[in-house]
């Protein structure tokens, strides 16, 4: 891991570099994922059966439904203990987000005009759930959950297959989250199938899930056709700490956030220059012992950071300007320091509050923004899936005292027919 230290010459273009961190240049898919919408967008179904046969070696001609006796007879694999362990976390999700849930309001003005906000959910989502190798039930969960309890009256799931399969956990959360609908394709041509629809697939109204750069890259050209999530980049940590707590812990952390991806971010913003040694030496010893010990030690090599401040004011500092998608707060009084910070995705209080806790379980939801972005987006939720309508009702004493200066707000702009408009009723 390297280390940055503010009062160091050269700092400013190191932090550059982390502030770069995940950036990927989609360019140089563009035109090949745009050839496969294009593909699905003119054949359909048929493009959909020749790019799953071509990239995941599958036959999925006449297939693509995951039909409900699959998905029932699926759910009987699966031990019991399992199943208990995605409806807890179903539950939680639950009840998280039933408290996002926005209302619908009016208010009635003096002269009798009425001014409002009416609340609708979308009609139809498309969640894009990674598959092949990998399987991933709790991207189900953190998907559909919020749009169901928004009132979504219909959600569509594409996942890639393997061998022709999908992964039976993956099909029980989905049938846990209320998912209605389960495609059995993957990769761009199935963000290309969301959003133009196809024989088999419906079209949808807002495209959400992770995926790869060929699937982030689609999701980007077909936004204006259909609403998106965001295009999340890898995953990241930033763990700020005020030398206390246990060095093993902090590196555990960085460690689980590292062997997510060889781009995955781990960052510790210290006041403690012991602090950041011994997390280093725990870092190496612990990736010793770790599984997926390349993916994690290319990941640590490329973006492990230790940046050293002079206060947790500073560390705050550097926090906003990074802008970490998970942000562990790891220090004695966390509340304090949690009121000097304005950007991250997801905030872990202290030391009993590994990220792995909001990765699953906790009830917040795990789709945050990435690379920077937590700037000016938001962790994925209920608000996600609904719009809001402005709702006017102008009494006559309403137009009588709007009407005079809207007129002569439309002549300011040069608009002699918006003018008209409300002069002809002034007249009546």
């Amino acid at each position: 891991m390297k280390t940055l230290n503010p009062k160091n010459k050269g700092f400013k273009a190191a932090l550059k570099e982390v502030l770069e961190r995940g950036r990927s240049d989609t360019s140089r898919v563009e035109a090949k994922v745009a050839a496969i919408l294009e593909e699905v967008r003119k054949r359909g179904d048929r493009a959909l059966y020749e790019y799953t046969e071509a990239f995941d070696r599958v036959n999925v001609k006449g297939k693509l439904k995951v039909s409900l006796r699959e998905i029932k007879s699926t759910l009987k694999k699966i031990p019991v203990r399992d199943l208990e362990l995605l409806r807890l976390a179903s539950t939680r999700l639950d009840e998280f987000h039933r408290r996002q849930v926005p209302n619908s309001w009016y208010t009635v003005e003096k002269n009798g005009t009425a001014l409002g906000q009416r609340i609708t959910p979308l009609e139809r989502v498309g969640i894009y759930v990674p598959g092949g190798k990998a399987a991933y039930p709790s991207t189900v969960l953190m998907n559909a959950i919020p749009a169901r309890v928004a009132g979504v009256k219909e959600i569509i799931m594409v996942t890639p297959p393997s061998r022709g399969r999908i992964n039976p956990y993956v099909l029980a959360a989905a049938e846990l989250a209320g998912v209605d609908r389960v495609y059995r394709v993957g990769g761009a041509q199935s963000i290309g199938a969301l959003a133009y629809g196809t024989k088999t697939v419906p079209k949808v109204d807002k495209i959400v899930g992770p995926g790869n750069i060929y699937v982030a890259t689609a999701k980007k050209l077909v936004y204006g056709t259909v609403d998106i999530d965001m295009v999340a980049g890898p995953s990241e940590v930033l763990i700020l700490n005020d030398g206390t707590g246990d060095p093993a812990w902090i590196a555990a952390d960085l460690v689980a956030q590292a062997e997510h991806d060889e781009l995955a971010s781990s960052i510790l913003v210290t006041t403690s220059t012991k602090m950041a040694g011994e997390v280093k030496k725990e870092v190496s010893k612990q990736l010793k012992r770790l599984k997926r010990r390349t993916v994690a030690e290319a990941s640590i090599s490329s973006y492990g950071t230790v940046i050293l401040t002079r206060n947790l004011v500073e560390a705050a500092r550097i926090t906003n300007t990074i802008a970490p998608e998970h942000l562990q707060i790891f220090t004695q009084r966390p509340e304090e320091v949690l009121v000097l910070v304005k950007n991250a995705g997801a905030i872990f209080l202290g030391a009993l509050s590994p990220v792995a806790t909001g990765d699953y379980l906790a009830g917040p939801n795990h789709t945050l923004p990435t690379g920077g972005t937590a700037r000016f987006s938001s962790p994925l939720g209920v608000e996600d899936f609904i719009k809001r309508s402005s709702v006017v009702s102008l009494s006559r004493q309403g137009l009588k005292a709007l009407g005079p200066p809207t007129e002569r707000f439309a002549k300011l702009e040069g608009f002699e027919a918006h003018a008209r408009s409300v002069a002809i009723r002034l007249k009546g």
